[in-house]
């Protein structure tokens, strides 16, 4: 089957794409849960479990969704890899994850990546920056110039890591391929550090300005989708939903005639115990 749906007006395929900062499945809706829900950082309660089903029937209406801070299976996740468990409850075929940090069993957190079709490689790779434990994934399909590459990544809360980070990013993806980069950026489209990153991979920022943080009272545009100039964008939008403190965004891109993406089989999973 597949969900890549045809558009009548061009022949071109759009995928829906959404990228989400799940919290490790813990929804907060006020900025003193921080202090006063902190154990449930450390911690499984039964709302974690009731929040990913939720999160799961959500994102079941999209073809490519991105994960950052998703648990691989520590002690606060009950032991459940959070990537699996919504690939696994929203009908999405493949799935990987990159566990990027770990504080010893107790909680792990990462990138994560749910699709409908399969790629053809995954690469992970481990972004710079004084403090370790952040990552990006490289989820390949086709090959050669008309392949499309799509890159999970979170970024550094400072902006030196930031925009070393960004730099570093320049030299390993290809611009000369179809490209989406989304996640969480930590600062907006048109900081010096992505609008520099934009110009030298060719991208545009169709979500510049949608504001996703606090989810509660939304004032800081922090999450982004870019792609490639080559690649029609539209429908860009955040969804006000109470599963996380970030709100997810999401775009549709139409994909050029001649790229098709084969359907995943189920089900597939690529899986990479990290680093610390």
């Amino acid at each position: 089957m597949w969900l890549v749906r045809p558009n009548e007006q061009s022949n071109a395929h759009t995928l829906r794409l959404l990228t989400f900062n799940i919290q490790a499945g813990t929804s907060t809706a006020r900025y003193r849960h921080y202090v006063t829900h902190s154990w449930r950082q450390v911690l499984p309660h039964s709302q974690r479990v009731e929040n990913l089903d939720a999160i799961s029937d959500f994102v079941s209406g999209f073809d490519m969704v991105a994960l950052q801070e998703a648990d691989s299976g520590s002690l606060r996740s009950g032991f459940i890899n959070q990537s699996k468990y919504l690939a696994t409850h929203a009908g999405m075929p493949f799935w990987c994850h990159q566990s990027n940090r770990k504080v010893g069993t107790v909680a792990y957190a990462g990138n994560g990546f749910l699709s409908r079709f399969e790629p053809d490689s995954v690469e992970e790779h481990r972004l710079p920056g004084v403090i370790p434990g952040r990552g990006t994934l490289l989820v390949r399909f086709g090959h050669g110039h008309g392949g499309l590459d799509v890159a999970v990544v979170h970024l550094a809360l400072g902006k030196r890591a930031r925009t070393q980070q960004l730099r570093f990013l320049a030299r390993e993806l290809d611009s000369a391929r179809h490209l989406v980069v989304m996640g969480e950026f930590n600062t907006a489209a048109d900081s010096p550090p992505v609008a520099d990153f934009c110009r030298t991979m060719a991208l545009r920022a169709p979500t510049a300005g949608l504001a996703t943080y606090p989810a509660w009272q939304p004032q800081r545009a922090i999450d982004h989708i870019l792609v490639s100039e080559s690649l029609k964008a539209s429908a860009a939008v955040v969804h006000d939903v109470p599963f996380s403190d970030h709100l997810p965004v999401a775009l549709e891109i139409e994909l050029p005639r001649g790229l098709e993406l084969p359907t995943a089989r189920p089900v597939i999973t690529v899986e990479n115990s990290g680093w610390v």
